[in-house]
């Protein structure tokens, strides 16, 4: 029972090692986990999007959340995996005579200094999305003996870009609401700073005045620009993309006038940018190529379904056709067909901005296999002084046995977050973290744990129309992917797995 009372105790037999018993303290939510014979007593819910860690799992010494995968240390409350950076609140806790009981707030542990002392020198880091914030925060976290300067394109403070199709773009959120939290001390930040050239012979980059800022170890973190789209009428005023902050506002400016809209795509990004403006009272219809919304990655059944929840909320669409004219009033799509819009948001994809590292000479992986920069099982470009994580990454995957690149926020702050350990001389030997993403429709929400190139070899279990499901995507006979609704511990529970394997 959430509810319990747990100042008042409860017997110890109740709590057996590695489970979760949740309960209230002075009216604030609060877990109990007993790991190794000791109880800790944590808040119960997620520092990043309040959920419910009752509902959750323990793996390996920390709690994770059932929402979003955020991982906590049981003991200390540290928030040691991304989307999360804020700790726990942590409770005193007395266990005796056969009862555990909860008496108040107990003193933040401080996060430890790094215990290697290793000399890191000057780091730089180029780009301020969740891979370059991860990087810095984690290495001024742990007191790395470091010099640390982020570097980002954008005038912005550092912001959490899931927020601008969801929850700003819907209304749900202000903007302030999508700032990450600052590096913390020993990082300098510098917004509205342009990167133009990698000197890898002075081990130094240029910037856009001709400033130069040397390095001892860079991080290329400058993720994804998205897909422009190609067709008469696209370098009109009235067509987006909905890709960083400053697009997020020119459309919500822009919606004041607005009365229907027009979604090329139907990706998640594009999905959800259709949900927020429907959410926004908006009508909305969708231009898509394919035969089915998000078939390419979740199976023509989770299709369906995702096309007819749309459909129930007013979304019309116009599958198997592209737009071929826009003029400001309506899309004419190939069959010659015209879609009446006041404004067309673009949500075609997004590709790597792999310029500084192709005019570096660094290695680059082939089209064919997804692009971006190459980089080793510790993210090491073919420069040892140069490292790329985030979206720009194709990295080896030891279950695949081959690299992949992923454009996914989570999978992109759990890269920074290990390369600061790595370059500390901490946490594991390679990289093997187990992908990870959510997307979210309305009142639906779906994980996808996991990665494959292609829905063919799937199995279903549940209710997909009823919204109750897993679907296991296999690649070369083995089960490498798991898409749910409705199942969250079952996803965490297969990323625990597979993090072993």
């Amino acid at each position: 029972m959430a509810d319990r009372d747990l100042a008042n105790g409860i017997a110890s037999t109740d709590l057996e090692e590695g489970r979760i018993l949740a309960g209230v303290v002075d009216g604030q939510d609060v877990v109990l986990v007993r790991h190794r014979g000791r109880v800790c007593a944590l808040s119960g819910t997620c520092t990043h999007l309040k959920a419910p860690l009752a509902d959750g799992i323990v793996a390996d010494g920390t709690l994770r959340c059932p929402w979003h995968h955020a991982r906590f240390d049981v003991e200390t409350g540290e928030a040691v995996g991304a989307p999360a950076f804020a700790p726990l609140d942590r409770f005193t806790v007395v266990e005796e005579q056969g009862r555990v009981r909860v008496e108040g707030p107990a003193p933040r542990v401080e996060a430890a200094p790094a215990k290697t002392g290793r000399k890191i020198g000057r780091v730089v880091i180029i780009g301020g999305g969740g891979a370059g914030h991860a990087c810095a925060e984690m290495l001024a976290r742990h007191g790395a003996d470091a010099t640390v300067t982020l570097l980002s394109d954008e005038p912005d403070a550092l912001y959490d870009r899931t927020f601008c199709s969801k929850q700003y773009l819907a209304g749900k959120a202000e903007r302030d609401d999508t700032a990450l939290p600052p590096p913390g001390e020993g990082v300098t930040v510098r917004t509205g700073v342009a990167v133009t050239r990698i000197d890898r012979d002075a081990g130094a980059v240029v910037l856009g005045d001709g400033e130069r800022l040397a390095y001892d170890i860079l991080v290329l973190a400058t993720g994804s620009a998205a897909v422009p789209p190609d067709f008469y009428g696209a370098n009109r005023d009235d067509v987006h993309v909905v890709r960083g902050l400053a697009d997020a506002d020119r459309l919500i400016a822009a919606l004041a006038g607005a009365a229907r809209a027009i979604v090329i795509g139907s990706s998640y990004v594009g999905l959800e940018v259709a949900a927020s403006l429907v959410a926004r009272g908006l009508e909305v219809a969708v231009v898509s190529d394919s035969n089915l919304p998000l078939e390419k990655t979740a199976g023509l059944e989770v299709g369906a379904m995702i096309r007819d929840l749309h459909q129930s909320k007013g979304v019309t669409f116009h599958l198997n056709r592209r737009v071929a004219r826009w003029d400001g009033h309506a899309a004419t799509l190939d069959d010659g067909s015209r879609v009446e819009g006041d404004l067309l948001v673009a949500g075609i994809g997004a590709k790597p901005r792999t310029e500084l590292a192709e005019a570096a000479g660094l290695t680059l992986a082939a089209k064919e296999a997804g692009g971006g920069v190459q980089v080793d099982a510790c993210l090491r470009t073919s420069d040892s002084a140069i490292h790329a994580i985030g979206d720009i990454a194709s990295m080896p995957d030891p279950r695949l046995g081959h690299p992949i690149r992923v454009e996914h926020w989570v999978v992109a702050q759990r890269m920074g977050q290990w390369l600061a350990r790595h370059l500390m001389g901490e946490g594991e030997a390679e990289y093997t973290e187990v992908p990870f993403f959510w997307s979210g429709h309305y009142d639906l929400s779906l994980r996808y744990v996991g990665h494959v190139a292609s829905t063919e070899d799937r199995a279903i279990d549940g209710d997909i129309p009823g919204r109750d499901f897993v679907v296991s995507f296999a690649e070369e006979g083995r089960e490498r992917a798991v898409l749910t609704a409705g199942r969250d511990g079952l996803a965490l529970e297969k990323e625990h797995r597979w993090e072993r394997d």
